[in-house]
């Protein structure tokens, strides 16, 4: 590639000048960076401590933060389905929007592909929610990689890529958190003793703090019970059924929710979430001990949030703020250092940002816009405003200081300012003084629903009600539920029934 072809923000990135002749930048020009990925799963943008969250203790990406440019406003687009995760990496592979893309990624071109075609080594493990075949043909190498949604953290099957790109036949391993670290930390270490012809892309997609709740055994207590404040927007249940209530996010509690209960959740996924950003500081060390940080850009992000008590709610089967905005940091060469940016970005932007501050062409195909300029500090928007949705049953958007839901088969619909209330308390939508903001809002999704290729009917026949009966609710444990978790949250379940039955 000739360097003085580089897209500007590329260039500065890498130090240089948009002045300088080509000859001259040729020798001037660093090699193209190397890319670690890491990836959390259903972790609340809130939930790491840069973020102003003074409970709980996330050193090493609060340091990725100091060292880097954090987003505040970071969203996945939603899901047509209630494993949120699912599209959410599709979205983030194929850099297309939620209705072009859904969450199959056979045939579609991924962004690992893309980095392999312009001279990058691939690399990925952990969580691959999007079929074997897509990974074998994203990854030219692989380790600890885990097929599906969710697992017990302590019994995790994992696959290898072998050398024709086949994955192998999963073998049950251990903790979750420590096998992805581990085989990063091994990829590192091999790369680092070879050739280092080409620059690497390591994606490391990690299953916490996605339930089980069940930290490592050495993590837990690590935040007593009691000890993490109830969310400011806490309920002991959502004040309207807007779809399926008792979906599994929403089992792992009985209702009501009660502060003790969502108290205890918050303690376990607080400690998941330190234990892995101890695991991700091994990661960065392997990085400054084999002499690869420097040259580095290290992105941090998760696949959605969770609601652990906000609103009622236990799960990410909607569209508020705790559910669908979550955590983006991006450091290293040429990035500018403990900055935030609150322009409205979507995960699947990272896809042509990436490959434009890699000195890549502009990917071609995507619906993702290339935040650089804002990353930068150059540009101080992407776009004037966000469209999130869940199944058929609600659709958002939010702006910086607005935000409309909307529950078509309800006829309902929750209007938030932001700004004053950012944790979605005061519904506006039924007072007349905010008419005009909410057909403005209104207008606003209507195009958002024309132009992402929505297939939701915004004005359906059949009206549903909004109440529900609680008491009809059923806590039901999943296969996945360690004693640990059943014993713990699980009141009055045969657990050794349960676990002669699923282990």
């Amino acid at each position: 590639m000739r360097h003085s072809l580089l897209p500007l923000s590329a260039l500065m990135l890498l130090g240089v000048s948009a002045n300088c002749n080509p000859g001259k930048a040729s020798t001037e020009v660093k090699k193209m960076p190397n890319i670690l990925f890491l990836f959390a799963d259903d972790q609340r943008a809130d939930a790491i401590g840069c973020s102003g969250n003074t409970y709980i203790k996330t050193p090493i990406i609060d340091k990725l933060a100091e060292n880097g440019v954090r987003f505040s406003n970071c969203f996945v687009m939603g899901g047509h389905h209630g494993a949120i995760s699912a599209p959410s990496r599709a979205m983030l592979m194929s850099g297309k929007s939620l209705f072009h893309v859904y969450d199959v990624l056979d045939e579609v071109p991924t962004m690992p592909m893309y980095f392999a075609d312009h001279g990058y080594e691939t690399f990925g493990t952990g969580k691959w929610h999007n079929g074997a075949k897509s990974f074998e043909a994203s990854f030219q190498k692989g380790e600890n990689v885990f097929l599906g949604g969710m697992s017990d953290h302590y019994n995790v099957p994992c696959r290898s890529l072998g050398s024709d790109r086949k994955l192998n036949e999963p073998v049950i391993k251990g903790y979750s958190t420590d096998l992805f670290a581990d085989a990063a930390i091994g990829y590192l270490d091999s790369y680092a003793g070879g050739k280092r012809e080409k620059p690497f892309f390591c994606y490391v997609a990690f299953t916490a703090p996605h339930d089980p709740r069940s930290p490592r055994k050495d993590y837990i207590g690590m935040y007593p019970d009691g000890s993490i404040p109830l969310p400011g927007n806490f309920k002991a249940l959502h004040p309207f059924k807007f779809d399926d209530l008792n979906i599994r996010d929403e089992t792992l509690a009985p209702w009501p929710r009660t502060p003790v209960i969502v108290q205890q959740s918050l303690s376990d996924y607080y400690a998941l979430i330190s234990h892995l950003d101890d695991r991700i500081g091994d990661i960065i060390e392997t990085l400054k001990k084999e002499g690869l940080y420097e040259n580095t850009i290290i992105v941090y992000a998760a696949d959605n949030g969770l609601a652990i008590g906000s609103h009622g709610l236990l799960g990410k089967q909607d569209l508020y703020e705790h559910s669908m905005k979550v955590p983006l940091i991006i450091s290293g060469p040429g990035v500018p250092k403990n900055e935030v940016r609150d322009a409205l970005v979507y995960l699947y932007d990272i896809f042509p940002t990436l490959s434009d501050i890699c000195g890549l062409p502009a990917p071609e195909g995507v619906d993702g816009k290339d935040f650089t300029p804002v990353l930068m500090g150059k540009e101080k928007e992407v776009r004037r405003s966000l469209y999130t949705a869940y199944r058929n049953t609600a659709r958002a958007v939010r702006t910086k200081e607005w935000k409309l839901i909307r529950y078509p088969q309800r006829n309902y619909s929750q209007l938030f300012n932001l700004k004053n209330d950012p944790m979605e308390i005061d519904n506006l939508a039924a007072l007349p003084e905010y008419k005009s903001k909410v057909d403005e809002l209104l207008a606003m999704m209507n195009e958002w629903h024309t132009l992402t290729n929505d297939t939701a009917t915004m004005n359906p026949q059949t009206i549903l009600p909004l109440e529900y009966d609680y008491k009809t609710l059923k806590q039901t444990p999943d296969n996945q539920q360690p004693e640990y978790i059943l014993k713990k949250y699980f009141k009055g379940v045969d657990i050794k029934k349960i676990m002669k039955s699923v282990h």
